[in-house]
Parts: C-alpha cells; sequence; structure tokens
C-alpha cells in the first residue's frame, strides 16, 4: 500500500527499491494537490521566499515527492537542515516569521543491489546521496521506511476487473480525510513499549492514523485489524531506527520495539527482517596480521574496522594503504615508532630491519569514525612477523604513546555493544577500562569474554597464544 496522502500535518517517507513497482507514478497521477520534483530545489522554492511574498510548496501541496533522490547530491546543505525541521514540528523559519504548512514529505529512489547484498555490506539508506545518508539526525526524522523491495513490479494481472473509484474523486476523498485525526486509535486497545521515545511514538502514530484513512475511513476497526495496522507501523520505524543502529551510533540502540494489550497485559514484539547484526567479526581463524578494532567519539558513535598488516622484504619502512589518514594515521605511526625502537626487546630486530609493513584498514560500518588504532596495529605486526593468527571472533581495543604507555578508551559499553553485535566473542581490553567493565550490559558480559593487559607485548602475547 503506497501511503500517498501522509497522515496529519508533515509527515516524511522515504522508500527505496527496484525500478518498475510505481513509486513516482502514484504521487504524480492519483492526486492533483500532490507535487513530484525530479532533481534537487532550493529552499525558497520548498519553503518560500524570504520576503513572504511567494509561498514554498509544503505551503501550497499536500504532498511533496522528490524522485530519484540519489539525483539530490547537489542540493544545497539548507534545504536538508530546513527540512528537519519542518517535519520536527510542521514549523519553519523565513525571515523573521514563524511559517508553518501541511505538506507530507515523500522521497523515492532505486536500489541497485538485492536487500540481502545491502544488509551484509552497509546499510539501506546506502543509495540515498550523501547530503541525506550521512546527516543520521534527518534520518531519525524519517517516520517510516517502506521496503520497495517487497513492492510487485507493475504487471498487467495486477489491474482489477471490478469497479473503482474515479481517480479524481479519490483525490478529494483523501483531501478531505486530512481534516480528520486517528492518531489516538491505538490507545483504544494497545500501548507502545519501553523502547519507542517521543520520536518514534509519533512516527508510528502518523502511521497508524494515515492507514486508518486508508483502509478505515469511518472509524471503525476490529482489535485485531487494527494490531496489524500496528505493526506494519512499527515495523516501518523500526527500520528506520535498525539502519542508524548500523551506522554505529549508541543513542539508536534501543530497537526491541514492542506493543502491549490492554486487555491481557501480553507484551508483542514487531522485529524487520534487517534486524540484528551481521557478523561482521568472523569466527574464523584469521590470516596472520589480521584483527579486528573498534573507537568510539564522544556522542557514542562506534567505528568498526577490519586491520590487515601484511609483510615484504624491505628496509624497515611503513607503507599505509589509501583512506588511512588523520588521527588513525598518527596513531598508527606511534605504534610503528614504539616497535622499530623496542624490536630487540620484542625479538623481532631481524623482521623489522629487512621488511617493509604494509598496512590497509577497511572500515566495517562505512561511518568514517576517527579511530586510534595503536593496539591493534601493534598486534597486527607482531601477528604478521611471527607468522601467527590473533584469537577468532577477536576485537583489540586501545591505543599507545610512542613510548608504549597505552591509552584506554573513553568508553566501553558502546563498542562492545556493536562488536557483539557483530559476531565478537572476545575483547582485548587495556588494564585502565577495566573499572569501565562493570558498567557494560549484562548481556555483553555473557557474550562477550574480556582480556585485560597493560602493556603491547602481553597484549600481543595473551591473543596469540604465545603465553
Amino acid at each position: 500500500m503506497k501511503l500517498v496522502d501522509l497522515p496529519d500535518g508533515a509527515a516524511i517517507l522515504v522508500e527505496l527499491g527496484p525500478r518498475g513497482t510505481g513509486k513516482s507514478y502514484v504521487v504524480q497521477e492519483v492526486s492533483p494537490y500532490s507535487a513530484l520534483l525530479t532533481g534537487g530545489t532550493t529552499v525558497a522554492n520548498l519553503f518560500g521566499h524570504m520576503n513572504g511574498r511567494q509561498k514554498g510548496m509544503v505551503q501550497i501541496w499536500d504532498v511533496v515527492g522528490f524522485d530519484e533522490v540519489a539525483d539530490l547530491q547537489k542540493m544545497p546543505k539548507e534545504v536538508i537542515t530546513t527540512m528537519k525541521t519542518f517535519c520536527e514540528s510542521g514549523s519553519f523559519q523565513r525571515g523573521q516569521e514563524a511559517v508553518s504548512g501541511d505538506a507530507s514529505i515523500a522521497m523515492f529512489g532505486n536500489t541497485n543491489q538485492p536487500v540481502d547484498v545491502m544488509v551484509q555490506t552497509g546499510h539501506l539508506f546506502a543509495p540515498m546521496p550523501d547530503i541525506i545518508r550521512d546527516d543520521m539526525a534527518f534520518i531519525d526524522r524519517l517516520h517510516f521506511y517502506l521496503p520497495g523491495w517487497e513492492i510487485p513490479k507493475m504487471r498487467n494481472d495486477l489491474f482489477t476487473d471490478h469497479y473503482g473509484f474515479v481517480v479524481d474523486y479519490l483525490a478529494e476523498a483523501l483531501r478531505d480525510l486530512r481534516k480528520h485525526n486517528f492518531t489516538e486509535v491505538i490507545d483504544r486497545h494497545f500501548s507502545l513499549g519501553a523502547h519507542l521515545n517521543a520520536r518514534d511514538r509519533k512516527a508510528v502514530r502518523k502511521t497508524v492514523s494515515g492507514m486508518m484513512k486508508i483502509l478505515f475511513p469511518h472509524g471503525e476497526v476490529t482489535r485485531e485489524e487494527l494490531a496489524e495496522i500496528l505493526e506494519l507501523a512499527l515495523e516501518g520505524r523500526r527500520r528506520v531506527k535498525e539502519q542508524l543502529k548500523k551506522m554505529g551510533s549508541f543513542e539508536y540502540y534501543h530497537t526491541s520495539f514492542s506493543y502491549t494489550l490492554q486487555e491481557t497485559g501480553e507484551e508483542k514484539f514487531v522485529g524487520v527482517p534487517e534486524q540484528g547484526g551481521r557478523d561482521l567479526i568472523s569466527t574464523d581463524p584469521l590470516a596472520p596480521g589480521t584483527v579486528y578494532t573498534a573507537g568510539v567519539t564522544s556522542d557514542g558513535t562506534v567505528g568498526l574496522y577490519r586491520l590487515e598488516v601484511s609483510i615484504s622484504t624491505g628496509t624497515g619502512k611503513l607503507k599505509l594503504a589509501g583512506g588511512v589518514s588523520g588521527a588513525m594515521k598518527e596513531s598508527i605511526q606511534r605504534a610503528f615508532s614504539y616497535l622499530q625502537a623496542k624490536k630487540s626487546d620484542l625479538g623481532i630486530a631481524r623482521d623489522v630491519d629487512s621488511s617493509d609493513v604494509h598496512v590497509e584498514v577497511i572500515d566495517l560500518l562505512a561511518n568514517r569514525v576517527e579511530a586510534e588504532v595503536g593496539v591493534a596495529f601493534s598486534v597486527s605486526c607482531y601477528s604478521a612477523f611471527r607468522k601467527a593468527p590473533v584469537s577468532p571472533a577477536l576485537l583489540v581495543l586501545g591505543d599507545m604513546s610512542i613510548q608504549g604507555n597505552i591509552k584506554p578508551l573513553r568508553s566501553l559499553t558502546e563498542p562492545l555493544q556493536v562488536a557483539k553485535d557483530n559476531g565478537a566473542r572476545r575483547a582485548l581490553i587495556p588494564i585502565e577500562n577495566k573499572r569501565n567493565f562493570l558498567d557494560v550490559s549484562a548481556d555483553i558480559m555473557e557474550h562477550v569474554d574480556p582480556i585485560f593487559f597493560g602493556d603491547p607485548k602481553t597484549a600481543a602475547m595473551k591473543v596469540l597464544g604465545l603465553t
């Protein structure tokens, strides 16, 4: 079911899927009160001129659709910034005046890969342009993600032989239904679960209201029928949150969406096919020189990486692959300087002097989080020189100074949660973070075994089985 007339004021829907399913056709042809944009637009066109003399599209139309969202790459950032405010409150600032609009936003795009490939290699917002894909605050304002891959492509056998509404009548009916509000209909039989925050609840209620207008415009609905609509709304919103979770931001980790039957107290959980981790951390033995590591920013965003070190005959040079830069590059250079200074104590002097070290870092979550990975690099080098693989399903945490002093992480909870969801079963953790381990959840403690270390050599010995 295409949600053409999204519910109750400003709401935003995204549908990504294969070509030929009629995504843009519905907005363009079903109602004269909807407008379809192909390509980018401006703040003035969408939200009106600063002088207030000319209204914007969100004030004129009931629905504004964006076709081929990938083409919005060059759209001004101000459009997305203003749209965030509009989708949150239905109002926005133009000049000195606060202006309101009633249009809903629908964004359509094509996927170029099967959904299972998208899930395994990234997230379901990958087809979106960078200006949208990299703005998690904007994505969090999406009320519903319609999985276009579940919509059949248009075929002759899908058209009915029976009578139907004339499109003009249907359009007028949908427009008139905008005056009605079914956001509170959920409360007749159900209450929403604890993992839904205020923005989640708003999104779910808007979708339920919109579906009620299409399927039960008279407002009479059984508990079973309402439960079906509610589960669809929860699934569509959870699909948004699961992708934010995969992008590595810990604030979006409450995704166990549920609802409770008021009559019996029974709680039902609603999932999505894309939920959970992706087993990015292999449980199989790795090649020597390969290590998984992670970093966490001050706002709780986690970066997950696979660090690969290979050795070739040379003169003791460090060679970094393209893409290794910033704080990560500096941390690797510090760790390499430590290895060169302590090569005799570590028993790798001959190897270091006669070899070049090649380093490549794969960003498994593709969210470009800055990470300091000195300990992971030190362990992977020692692994490569000794031709000994690290333990399977292992995550290596922490950084180090040029003298080998270990730098702890600012927090353990976020990286260990992401690691657990992606297959980690043990983690090498700086001893300075031992007290932080008490802050992690019981679920993490049950699934991820900690291995504490106090210096780089001990770290390598513990995970290479050389102690």
